[in-house]
């Protein structure tokens, strides 16, 4: 997972790949910004040929630091796809 922002750091764009072919759930990832994530491209999507199960439209960052980050939430990972949220 990464995230890239412009220079005054209001576009955020949030990308996370899980490329096993496991699914992940409550899979919490650190994040820089408390604020709500919004679901924007889901490989997994049925417009792709996919399962189309995700994260219902975003999820919301919580104050719990995990990987250096002040903030994290929890994800669901579709197999072998790439979820990309803004903020």
């Amino acid at each position: 997972s990464f995230v890239r922002q412009n220079r005054e750091r209001d576009n955020k764009l949030l990308v996370i790949m899980n490329l096993t072919p496991v699914w992940r759930t409550n899979y919490r990832i650190g994040l820089p910004h408390l604020c709500r994530w919004h679901e924007v491209l889901n490989s997994d999507a049925e417009i792709y040929g996919g399962s189309n199960k995700g994260n219902l439209g975003g999820v919301q960052a919580e104050e719990i630091e995990l990987h250096g980050q002040p903030f994290s939430a929890e994800f669901t990972l579709p197999p072998l796809s790439a979820v990309v949220f803004v903020a």
